[in-house]
């Protein structure tokens, strides 16, 4: 395995990140050993949220974060882990957002749920319209300079702008700024290239990316002809015909991805990692495994370099999803 900075930062981490958003399994058990496994093959890196869980038992549901805590029993200094905040946890007036009120409660929470001292990457988990940013960035900051958290960033701001004014307010009142980012991007959405690429790279900020096969769509499961359309990429409801054009493009990537990973002996996940990967603004792809083994061929998209005809290709073919 081969380490990488994340953005500008020392800290180095893995370019694959096992996330914890577990679709299909719901065994705390096997969930462990899924985590365990890619530690084991090389991943320092963990995504998780503090509202991520892994089914139920007899005490409620069984917060992913506490497997996590279980599997870092004596590796805890040998691995980077993320949590995040924001998201809703109740129907509470304050069990959402941004607040200093609300990320001070769900960091002792998630502390409490991983059994240890710190966050190494504390991310806002979707942009809070109701809090201001100065409110927010102030809170994290006391969060670092605590002792409680390493490192901040955020997740699904999807403009540039807010992300600029973010690290601006953070210079104004000299406090700890984000130093990463976490989006979605795949050969089934490319948004990212639109504004945020020149942001990161003038910035120096890390890049975690979720969805890098597409919510599963790359993953050589699903056949251009019978993929959901509830799965596109952008999650709405778009006009029939718009929707149409975009399930062409979708079907058009997914037949190239599983006709040029054959020609290579790779498989379509390794390959839709690979292009993900190739960009010099990805840090790390944050991969969905619900099983050993295929973390294990997950694992497999690195230690090969992307042809430049091969990168070319995808770049073609997905173009109409920038």
């Amino acid at each position: 395995m081969e380490y990488v900075n994340f953005g500008k930062a020392g800290v180095k981490v893995s370019p694959l990140a096992l996330g914890l958003g577990f679709r299909r399994q719901s065994d705390s058990i096997a969930a462990q050993r899924v985590i365990e496994h890619a530690i084991g093959l090389g991943i320092n890196f963990i995504d998780c949220a503090n509202v991520y869980s892994v089914g139920t038992n007899q005490d409620g549901i069984v917060h992913a974060e506490t497997v996590l805590g279980k599997a870092l029993r004596g590796k805890r200094d040998d691995v980077v882990i993320t949590t995040k905040a924001a998201s809703s946890v109740g129907s509470g007036p304050n069990d959402a957002g941004s607040s200093r009120y609300h990320i001070m409660r769900e960091v002792e929470r998630s502390l409490k749920r991983l059994n240890t001292d710190h966050i190494d990457v504390y991310l806002i988990h979707v942009s809070d319209e109701s809090t201001p940013l100065e409110e927010t960035i102030r809170a994290l900051d006391d969060l670092v300079r605590a002792g409680k958290v390493r490192y901040i960033g955020c997740c699904n701001y999807e403009d540039s702008w807010r992300i600029c004014k973010a690290l601006w307010i953070a210079d104004k009142i000299n406090a700890t700024p984000y130093m990463c980012i976490q989006n979605q991007y795949s050969l089934l959405n490319r948004s990212l290239e639109r504004e945020i690429f020149a942001l990161v790279r003038e910035e120096g900020l890390g890049v975690m990316v979720y969805s890098p096969l597409g919510v599963g769509l790359l993953s050589g499961v699903n056949s251009p002809e019978s993929y959901p359309p509830e799965a596109l990429w952008a999650n709405r409801n778009p006009r029939l015909e718009y929707g149409r054009s975009i399930q062409e493009a979708v079907n058009s990537v997914i037949s190239s991805v599983k006709q040029l990973a054959g020609e290579l002996g790779k498989t379509p996940a390794q390959l839709g990692l690979a292009w993900v990967l190739s960009h010099p603004e990805i840090t790390a792809a944050i991969i969905g495994c619900d099983t050993m083994d295929q973390v294990t061929e997950n694992v497999g998209a690195l230690g090969w370099t992307l042809d430049d005809s091969v990168r070319e290709k995808l770049d073609a073919v997905s173009a109409p999803l920038t």
